[in-house]
């Protein structure tokens, strides 16, 4: 492996001027400088990202926790983190929980012995043990997605109320009014002020909010099925179901066809997100659009604006949700 002296040598200058040509931390005369850049590139010399991080106190990585990053949301917003950081030469370090507090505290420890930079948070459920052990990382520059806030950190998410608003005045216009939902979990602030949306504009038209037509769950496929199953076993039956989020309204067709049921037909269907393959489901899902990937970039570049040009990062970034027209919904 290359070193710093054997670049050093080749060149004919001491190894701090190397050094200093590689940091820019001080200035090296022009022809110095591309004598030197050229001897890296002919010797294929790749400099120590530790060591350069030791002396400059920054190694440019992000840490990111996600309690699931196979739900489709999460991976677009994860994938607009990824573009942000590139785009700024950081790099990024993803960890999943699979729902685990312990090994959310563990991803935790790991993150922070790779001496990260900034933090990122994105999960379904809010860990009182993880949020504590935020608590004690001062002045880390912290970013929350779509989850619970926290003091000190940047929260980025979409306005719910709004959201949930658009999807339930959609079904009220199109001449539904028995209408349930299939909610997230109950100390989500998301779920919550998707409800809140949804009741709002039920009793703004004058409509009863029944709890037999509701069920919680995990923002899963499999915990919309329960939930559907359970909704299409109480005494009488809605005529479109509101989804918190596009798993659940997958999880929702399935216990719906399972009963011998038509969407839209017999019952219409709207979920919340637009991942992608909300065009492919049959029909096709009418949903509520969050902006993920805008998400994920949009905390990349508060946090990295935060580290490089020492902007103050707002308390909330608050993206618009949109509605989007396809096929469950009855015209």
């Amino acid at each position: 492996m290359v070193s710093i002296k054997d670049v050093a040598q080749a060149a004919g200058v001491s190894a701090s001027t190397v050094s200093h040509v590689i940091n820019e931390t001080r200035y090296v005369a022009p022809l110095t400088k591309q004598k030197v850049e050229e001897v890296i590139q002919a010797l294929g010399f790749q400099p120590s990202m530790m060591a350069r991080a030791l002396k400059v106190k920054r190694t440019n990585i992000i840490g990111m926790l996600v309690s699931s990053s196979s739900n489709p949301f999460f991976a677009d917003v994860v994938r607009g983190v990824e573009e942000g950081c590139y785009q700024h030469n950081f790099s990024l370090i993803l960890c999943n929980s699979g729902h685990q507090s312990d090994r959310q505290l563990a991803n935790l420890n790991t993150l922070l012995q790779r001496r990260i930079d900034a933090l990122m948070v994105m999960t379904t459920k809010t860990d009182p043990a993880l949020y504590q052990q935020i608590s004690k990382l001062g002045k880390l520059p912290k970013a929350i997605l779509d989850s619970a806030p926290h003091p000190n950190a940047c929260t980025l998410q979409d306005d719910s109320v709004l959201g949930g608003r658009l999807a339930t005045e959609h079904l009220i216009k199109r001449g539904l009014t028995k209408i349930g939902c299939l909610m997230g979990p109950e100390d989500h602030p998301r779920s919550i002020e998707r409800y809140k949306g949804f009741e709002n504009a039920m009793y703004a038209a004058g409509l009863p909010v029944e709890s037999k037509w509701q069920a919680a769950g995990l923002l899963t496929a499999s915990s919309g099925y329960k939930g559907m199953k359970q909704i299409l076993d109480a005494d009488s039956q809605p005529e479109a179901i509101f989804a918190f989020n596009d798993l659940m309204a997958m999880g929702a067709y399935r216990a719906i066809h399972e009963r011998g049921l038509r969407i839209p037909e017999d019952i219409s269907v709207i979920g919340y997100d637009d991942v992608e393959y909300a065009s492919y489901m049959a029909p096709a899902l009418t949903t509520i659009k969050q902006p993920s990937f805008e998400l994920g970039l949009s905390a990349a570049e508060a946090l990295i604006n935060h580290l490089e040009e020492k902007t103050e990062m707002p308390p909330v970034i608050q993206l618009v949700p949109e509605l989007i027209v396809r096929s469950s919904v009855v015209n």
